[in-house]
């Protein structure tokens, strides 16, 4: 990174710039009056905003922000000739290199007062050159423009021909003549200003951040056009054309938010140490005392973590697809956060649905279709059964095969007296001194576990932002719908199993309606058929803590995947770190900005024929009701 430079735009300065630009290199200084350049590397494009001398603006310099080339500058009139030097010194160097340029000036349209308070329509003008654009990239401009939508108000676009195309005022960068020697195009973007409150000037957080994701996409896809059709320049994608290097911000704030998720497991500290014990207690009720749970001692204190969660600038972070891919963490933070503290109290069901969601009629209604299939067994066949020493042997032999394909890995197994069942805590195979695993099923559950879990950890370890492994918002319903996928493609996914899962979302379902332990015990127990214990187990899981709705995130997050294999072919990127499936447009934004990597490891079981041969068919009928045909 360069250092900040002085308030003029000096010789040395230009030469340094066209150094950097020569070898390839990030270009980045401050300039006077608040002013930035940023040129990632070398490309064909560079957008500009002049802040008018006297007029409040309050907000329009961020559009450019997150665009891989940008100049931030002043229009004060004795400035001019010195940013106009800069820029045509930028796109002589930028020309030459690729036979083109495309210029693109940024500014705040006039609005219009609107006195009785209706949504403000988003609307954007256009200025073209008379001469010298294709109109296939006005066809493009026009079309990404179109697509924004604020408040419900779909945007106008109008676009007119003009000499100068800069906001009124202002003196152009280039004459006519010197655009046409540099073999540049020019074209302006007037944007109306509804970011701001029209009487305060104040700018609108909410309706900001949507509007600088839209214009930012936008801007994209015209300079991917522009590259194509009067460059020599052929990117993949108009994602390829963002940023790559990414400002000492975003890694400061993707280490800080990485930190505090470590410091806490939520899971761990909802999940009881005393189920033997509870469970015989039930027992010699008769089921019907509600049993007392106990939990360890919170060791990370909620108040001090919320205020180093807040202390972290994510306001600051220019690149829009990365301030919304850490604020969404931030907030998933604060309501695990708060969770830890409102545990065993009535808050506790009411912020576990703000982190998971509500049962919608849809899923509850497939869960209902399951858990009601006749002549099937709720709980998996007699089979042989392997204790826990007898199964950490055989994942430890699993994780050093994948230790085998990257030595990296640092995954451990261990089996802990104080868990119940099988868990992977930051990246590591936890395993209950208690736990029995059905021999019939024990390479699905590694595929679960360790094919899924410890893995993508792994993989989100190799990975330059630190996000992937902590786990992005969300990602937990996707790790567990890829989880219950490793099992089908295994062969160890049966009716029973997803009756399992069925029967967690209607436990979840009853406690969200009030009933109590007992009821829902009863309810699984006694209407359901499913054993006393397994039946406690269930209900055990969504009433710990106060009401843990997490438990329907796998029947959710498996019918979601297969809806995603329907629609999409990016079955490789599902494994590159803890991800969300709703944030994989991002995601995939990044991986051609070639900001994330490939995933370092790929399941075991994904080599082999079978699974193969099942995944392929499922893209084709990925729904319930086949998986279901097909046990």
């Amino acid at each position: 990174m360069t250092k900040p430079q002085s308030h003029t735009i000096s010789v040395e300065l230009f030469d340094k710039i066209d150094d950097q630009l020569a070898s390839n290199r990030q270009v980045r200084f401050k300039l006077g009056n608040n002013g930035q350049l940023h040129i990632d590397r070398q490309l064909p494009f560079l957008c500009v905003y002049r802040q008018p001398k006297n007029d409040y603006d309050a907000g329009t310099d961020l559009l450019i922000l997150g665009q891989a080339a940008y100049l931030r500058t002043s229009a004060a009139p004795d400035l001019q000739a010195n940013v106009s030097a800069l820029v045509q010194n930028i796109i002589k160097t930028q020309s030459t290199l690729f036979g083109g340029f495309l210029l693109i000036e940024i500014w705040a349209e006039e609005m219009e007062s609107n006195a009785e308070s209706q949504p403000v329509t988003p609307a954007f003008h256009v200025c073209a050159p008379r001469q010298r654009v294709p109109n296939k990239i006005l066809d493009v401009f026009e079309n990404a423009l179109l697509d924004f939508c604020l408040r419900k108000q779909r945007s106008d676009v109008t676009i007119s021909y003009q000499d100068n195309c800069l906001a009124p005022g202002i003196t152009p960068l280039l004459s006519k003549e010197t655009a046409t020697q540099l073999n540049c195009v020019t074209l302006g973007l007037g944007v109306k200003p509804v970011y701001r409150d029209q009487t305060s000037g104040e700018i609108l957080p909410f309706a900001m951040n949507v509007i600088r994701r839209m214009v930012n996409h936008a801007l994209k896809k015209v300079f991917y056009s522009f590259s194509h059709k009067c460059t020599n320049y052929r990117p993949g994608h108009y994602h390829e054309l963002g940023q790559r290097t990414l400002t000492k911000l975003v890694w400061n704030s993707d280490k800080k938010l990485a930190e505090i998720s470590e410091k806490f497991d939520l899971l761990l500290y909802v999940t009881p140490v005393n189920v033997s014990e509870a469970w015989n207690a039930y027992q010699q009720s008769g089921y019907k005392q509600i049993p007392e749970f106990h939990y360890r001692p919170r060791s990370a204190d909620p108040t001090l973590l919320k205020r180093e969660l807040y202390q972290i600038p994510l306001e600051k972070i220019e690149d829009p697809t990365l301030a919304t891919f850490f604020t969404a963490k931030r907030n998933e933070l604060d309501r695990q956060i708060s969770l830890l503290n409102d545990r065993n109290t009535p808050r506790f069901l009411h912020g576990s649905i703000q982190l998971f969601g509500e049962i919608d009629a849809q899923l509850l209604d497939s869960a209902k279709m399951l858990i009601t299939q006749p002549d099937t067994p709720y709980l998996y066949q007699e089979d042989e059964l392997i204790d826990a020493e007898q199964f950490a042997g055989i994942a430890r032999s699993e994780i050093e095969y994948y230790r085998s394909k990257d030595p990296s890995l640092t995954a451990r197994v261990e089996i802990c007296n104080d868990i119940t069942g099988l868990m992977v805590s930051h990246g590591n195979f936890l395993i209950g001194s208690d736990a029995h695993v059905s021999k019939s099923r024990c390479n699905a559950t590694l595929s679960h576990e360790i094919g899924t879990h410890v893995l993508t950890y792994h993989n989100g370890k190799q990975q330059p932002l630190k996000q992937l492994y902590a786990g992005m918002a969300g990602y937990e319903e996707l790790q567990e719908g890829l989880a219950i996928l490793a099992e089908y493609l295994t062969g160890g996914l049966d009716l029973s199993r997803l009756q399992l899962l069925a029967a967690r979302v209607i436990a979840v379902h009853s406690v969200i309606s009030g009933a109590d332990f007992i009821e829902t015990f009863r309810l699984l127990h006694h209407d359901f058929g499913f054993r006393p214990y397994t039946a406690f187990t269930i209900a055990m899981r969504v009433y710990r803590g106060g009401g843990y709705t997490k438990d329907m995130i796998y029947l959710r997050g498996f019918i979601n995947l297969l809806n995603y294999l329907q629609a999409e072919d990016e079955f490789d990127l599902l494994f590159c770190g803890k991800i969300a499936i709703e944030q994989l447009p991002l995601l995939e934004e990044l991986r051609w900005r070639k900001v994330i990597q490939p995933a370092a490891i790929m399941p075991r079981y994904l080599s082999e024929s079978s699974a193969q041969c099942r995944l392929n068919k499922l893209k084709a009928e990925s729904t319930l009701k086949y998986v279901m045909e097909n046990l």
